[in-house]
């Protein structure tokens, strides 16, 4: 039976980042997906990546092939509320705030990178079970590579979270998030707009010539959105968003229903969770791959530093215990925005307008969103 140190199950774009970081470890590293090679690639998703993430992806190799948009100037408002604050990547000394890009884009640049360093890859292969034992972990496979293997350490890094409700935290915000691409006149290039409604935020990422659309509702809301032709929407939109930026075109609609879902412990015998399978998050401030990522990097570190055995418990509980600030940190951070923002209430709406204010008056607060928002809750590197 072939025997790993890594299997990696999904090679998404987290599954691949994490082979990339090892490429230089000497550890055996294979990655096994369901999907043929070209289908990451189609992935129509847009990503929000933070300035910590490019750093990253830099390191890996990939950035200079990966078409993004830069973030220079993020617009934070509430409608039918005084307040607003502007953070400009100018204050902290970056070419960005951040950067948007499409999922399929980024899958396409990492692949690349993934087969010119000779790392395995098993297209079209499932992987049916995983059985950890204290030696290693036995891995049944379908597909194309169908069989049994072996590895010291089992990494899911694709798919969403199946475990016992005693090991997860959730919550159901009973929204469901619309998006799109839609096109505007009006705003400076390199601008993003996050603008809180009382059914939930509303995201602007400027993408290319156009800009990438989040629109949270409630689910019955999102019927009714959806049935809108696209003039109809687009007013509704507008009516939102208010006169700072004027649209003009939007593409189709998709719908996704939002909620919270953690693992407690990124962690099991001889396994680690990554990237979806250890936490799905509300796309509000756009955390949830910039999470992934950094879970990714503190990963691969902490095997670098842990020669040997990469599933060791002793390993695995080092990764562990270096995540859980910054992994419930970013969940409080998203968890908190959601349902301080999602409502009408007038006593909260004051609190929200006085909060924006207040991050606009006062420079030390609006750093500390920033760098969260750049970094995590553990400022790096």
């Amino acid at each position: 039976m072939t025997t790993h140190d890594l299997l990696v199950v999904g090679a998404g774009p987290v599954g691949m980042a994490l082979a990339l970081a090892l490429k230089d470890s000497g550890l055996d590293v294979v990655l096994a997906d369901a999907r043929p090679a070209e289908a990451t690639a189609a992935d129509p998703r847009v990503l929000a990546l933070s300035h910590g993430t490019r750093l990253t992806l830099e390191r890996l190799g990939v950035w200079q092939a990966l078409p993004a948009t830069p973030i220079d100037t993020i617009h934070v408002s509430q409608q039918g509320g005084f307040g607003r604050t502007l953070i400009h990547a100018t204050d902290y000394g970056v070419p960005a705030l951040g950067h948007v890009a499409a999922a399929g884009a980024l899958a396409a640049a990492l692949r690349q990178a993934i087969d010119h360093a000779g790392i395995s890859v098993l297209d079209e292969t499932e992987v049916r079970s995983l059985t950890p034992a204290d030696d290693g972990v036995t891995i049944e496979l379908a597909g194309r590579h169908a069989g049994s293997r072996r590895a010291l350490l089992a990494v899911c890094a694709e798919g969403s979270i199946n475990a016992d409700p005693t090991e997860t935290m959730s919550r159901d915000y009973g929204q469901h998030a619309l998006i799109a691409m839609v096109h505007a006149t009006g705003a400076a290039r390199g601008t993003a707009f996050e603008r809180f409604t009382p059914a939930g935020p509303v995201a602007l990422l400027p993408c290319g010539e156009a800009y990438a659309l989040v629109h949270v509702a409630s689910p019955q809301q999102a019927d009714t959105l959806l049935a809108l032709d696209d003039s109809a929407y687009l007013a509704r939109l507008q009516a939102h968003l208010g006169t700072r930026i004027s649209l003009t075109a939007v593409s189709e609609r998709l719908r996704y229903p939002l909620g919270l879902r953690v693992r407690r412990s990124p962690v099991g015998a001889r396994t680690v969770w990554l990237g979806n399978a250890a936490q799905t998050l509300h796309p509000v401030a756009g955390q949830g791959f910039n999470l992934a990522l950094r879970d990714v990097w503190a990963l691969a570190d902490t095997l670098l530093r842990h020669p040997g055995d990469p599933g060791a418990p002793a390993t695995l509980t080092a990764y562990a215990r270096s995540r859980s600030a910054d992994r419930f940190g970013t969940v409080r951070f998203t968890d908190t925005l959601v349902r301080l923002f999602s409502n009408d209430l007038p006593p909260l709406r004051h609190l929200r307008g006085a909060g924006l204010f207040a991050l606009d008056m006062l420079p030390p607060l609006r750093h500390f969103v920033a760098k969260r928002m750049m970094f995590g809750a553990r400022a790096w590197p």
